[in-house]
């Protein structure tokens, strides 16, 4: 891995990076290094050398974490060469992380982005680093945008990867977003560098790969070259819309509603009996009841559950969004956690006839009594 030639004339590819790195650290916090994630890749690796250049102007330091996940011969020596080239060109501090993949959770994508996530964010708060910036591309991000699609995921899915993350207290920001692979490959080329070819990248039993050599192509081919652009501008215009439903989720479980001690008037409380008249105790099976009351848009927190009334009141994306955050306080596996649960839960509010609770992942089951959605025994 050659050093980069710092005397080289300035190549677009080159300022397209370094802009997008100075403005990912502006507002950053002063006192704390930043840190990049590069495996030596072209993209990481073109994050990596631009950022040694805007820090340096800024006069704030930069270091430099790299990861080996061991599934690969010699991925010990490539860890080395990528911690090595970060001392010469003055990145401190430098560390070369190995990680244990095997055993987590989920595919070998999944375990492999779990480990690296905690060896990242566990160096972060090592060096007290102010952020982690991370080697993502526009190209990444249409990628990441139709696998989403492939498995039926919502907005969230849909929104890809934010420009900002925060994971375990440590803000993951993604300069690069607005740069494309062949910017970043360029902008090696006009510096030097030579960047490592990971194999996983073409091994087609992984799905990104899949997508990257054959799905994408064959869409640009079959729609023309702007699919890439317009897959991450559809990433961005549901991240905004996602940001603002969360944000309105967010509100109406912070706000208590006006029966929060779960009391309720006898003109408007929620008459929680199936069409039989019997008291609910999970068996009783009937029609929909429809409650009496309407929400007074306070909240929907009525002591320790959520109103009924409340909840009925609100857009369907935004209960939606509620009862998610909800079952995740009450202690459901984020990981398991799917949409088919919270729809059981939005059964008990739109769709009620006297079913009994839902359970949720992590063992804890939630039902519907007296106007309100309760944690169950």
């Amino acid at each position: 891995m050659a050093d980069g030639r710092p005397g080289a004339a300035l190549a677009p590819s080159v300022a397209a990076v370094r802009v997008a790195v100075r403005r990912a650290l502006a507002g950053l916090p002063a006192d704390g290094p930043v840190l990049v994630a590069c495996s030596g890749g072209a993209d990481s690796l073109a994050l990596a050398v631009a950022t040694a250049f805007v820090t340096s102007r800024l006069g704030r330091s930069a270091g430099l974490v790299t990861v080996d996940h061991g599934l690969q011969a010699g991925s010990v020596e490539r860890a080395a060469a990528v911690a090595g080239w970060a001392g010469r060109v003055g990145f401190d501090p430098v560390e070369a992380v190995p990680v244990t993949v095997a055993g987590r959770p989920g595919g070998p994508e999944a375990a492999a982005r779990q480990a690296r996530y905690q060896a990242l964010t566990d160096a972060a708060r090592r060096h007290r680093a102010v952020a982690v910036l991370l080697g993502h591309t526009r190209d990444d991000q249409a990628e990441t945008v139709l696998l989403a699609l492939a498995r039926g995921a919502g907005p969230r899915g849909l929104a890809g990867m934010p420009v900002r993350r925060d994971v375990a207290g440590v803000p993951l920001l993604r300069p690069l977003l607005d740069v494309t692979r062949e910017q970043t490959r360029d902008a090696c080329a006009a510096l030097g560098l030579v960047p490592w070819q990971d194999p996983h990248n073409t091994d087609p039993s992984y799905a990104r790969a899949r997508v990257r050599a054959d799905a994408l192509p064959a869409l640009v081919a079959a729609l023309g070259t702007g699919v890439r652009d317009n897959l991450a501008r559809t990433a961005r215009l549901l991240a905004a819309d996602t940001a603002a439903l969360d944000d309105l989720a967010a509100a109406a479980l912070a706000t208590p509603g006006s029966g929060s001690d779960g009391s309720a008037s006898a003109a408007s409380a929620p008459r929680d009996r199936p069409p039989d008249g019997s008291a609910l105790d999970g068996s009783a099976r009937g029609g929909p009841v429809r409650d009496g009351s309407a929400p007074d848009g306070s909240g929907v927190r009525a002591g320790a559950g959520l109103s009924v009334a409340a909840l009925a009141g609100l857009p369907g994306a935004v209960r939606g969004r509620v009862l998610h955050a909800w079952a995740r306080e009450l202690g459901a596996t984020p990981g398991a956690l799917s949409h088919r649960h919270v729809d059981a839960l939005d059964a008990l509010v739109t769709a009620w006839h006297g079913q009994g609770p839902t359970a949720l992942p992590g063992g804890r089951r939630v039902g519907r009594r007296d106007g309100r959605l309760l944690p169950v025994d």
